[in-house]
């Protein structure tokens, strides 16, 4: 899985990056087809921002969380996505199985 890590109105330090990379590999665990992975770290006043856009078999996935903390909203960025990976895999395995009882 290829991590691009960008940042907007925030410099994007060396453990910042390993953290978004430590924290996006888990999602691997769920899905195996993740092909690229683009996130953006954005600095609004006091609002910090983390967007990813996932590249996978089958669809391209979204999530933007927002807190006080950007270590925080990268966890949250992470929880969106895990979650939409797994329902992306439960739609893939229902199709599957739904195709072979026709």
């Amino acid at each position: 899985m290829q991590i691009n890590v960008s940042g907007h109105h925030v410099e994007v330090t060396p453990a910042l990056r390993e953290y978004v990379n430590t924290k996006l590999s888990k999602l691997q665990r769920h899905f195996d087809n993740i092909t690229n992975t683009d996130v953006t770290l954005t600095v609004d006043k006091l609002v910090q921002k983390a967007e990813a856009s996932v590249h996978v078999a089958g669809a391209d996935l979204f999530a933007a969380s927002e807190s006080e903390d950007m270590y925080a909203a990268i966890d949250n960025l992470t929880d969106k996505l895990d979650r939409q990976l797994l329902k992306h895999k439960e739609k893939n395995i229902n199709r599957k199985q739904g195709a072979a009882f026709r």
